[in-house]
């Protein structure tokens, strides 16, 4: 415990900006101190801690086990010392402040995005960010501290101890057409049916595409052949558009991209089984303490669960 009064906020700074830029000239800039003091900072932490932090290769700098263990809580620190000032200062001026979150498309869609409007009615001021993307990124984000909070699903190589799950929903695959596709209005569908005709899907591995990929090996027919493999929701529609592909969506996407506000020229093909997706979480690092504004969206988003 002594070692730790010798530590300062500043220090913990240098150690995430030297992982981040692998040069230590380049982290001395960012944190507006000179190099010499940097290489001191840095000698005298591994000095104390009785272990190098990282490794100096011709490329740059790799962080040590010792220096990303270092790394893992350095960010926590960093991050609610961060959240204190920000929750300070919005308490000073009024405002409830900043609010970051990560989510795959469906939660996003379905129950993040309706309870940031109904929030935002009563506080117009909270500025919040949404990143969508795969779990994976998502976790290795919040457990870097950028979002206060994630809704995806569990991947292999996180310890569950260090996060806090909230139960999600499961979801429903629906399979996106234009109205013009031969089979647009033959419901239900058999989905040997439809392995002959061109598909949009996420890469392999991704949950969606295993979905589909289970319901194909379940009734015992090969899957499609003609495949073009991405996340991308604007390349699926522009192929949609096209009159012949058919791509995979959750039921909230569908639902959104269906609807008469949109107008747009889609429909879904309803197969005779539903396909269903692995459930998603809501998802909290358990060692970091939520600002009052992200309880806020936490608790607005957990009542739509």
């Amino acid at each position: 415990m002594q070692n730790l009064n010798r530590i300062k906020p500043k220090h913990l700074e240098l150690m995430l900006k030297i992982d981040e830029t692998q040069q230590l000239q380049l982290a001395a800039r960012a944190v507006a101190i000179s190099q010499p003091a940097a290489s001191r900072i840095l000698a005298d932490l591994e000095a104390q801690l009785g272990s190098d932090l990282f490794i100096r290769h011709p490329a740059g700098m790799e962080p040590t086990p010792a220096g990303r263990i270092l790394l893992r809580h350095a960010r926590v620190v960093v991050s609610e010392l961060g959240t204190m000032w920000d929750e300070l200062n919005h308490l000073r001026s009024g405002s409830l402040g900043d609010v970051r979150v990560g989510a795959v498309t469906g939660p996003a869609v379905g129950c993040l995005m309706p309870a940031i409007q109904s929030i935002q009615q009563d506080y117009p001021d909270l500025r919040i960010s949404v990143d969508v993307a795969p779990s994976a990124t998502l976790f290795r984000k919040l457990e870097e501290a950028h979002y206060d909070f994630i809704m995806g699903r569990t991947t292999p190589g996180y310890k569950r101890t260090e996060f806090r799950f909230h139960p999600g929903r499961t979801e429903i695959v629906s399979l996106m057409v234009h109205k013009s596709h031969p089979l647009a209005g033959q419901d239900p569908v058999d989905l040997a049916e439809l392995a002959a005709y061109p598909w949009v899907i996420q890469e392999e591995g991704f949950p969606i595409r295993e979905a589909i990929e289970n319901a194909f090996h379940n009734k015992g027919v090969s899957g499609p052949s003609r495949v073009l493999n991405t996340s991308s929701l604007i390349i699926a529609l522009s192929q949609v558009a096209e009159g012949q592909a058919i791509s995979p969506q959750t039921k909230e996407v569908m639902t959104l991209l269906t609807s008469q506000e949109l107008g747009a020229n889609l429909t879904e093909l309803k197969t005779s089984a539903p396909v269903v997706v692995a459930p998603y979480f809501v998802i909290q690092d358990s060692r970091r303490k939520l600002s009052r504004a992200a309880e806020r969206v936490l608790h607005e988003v957990l009542k739509r669960m």
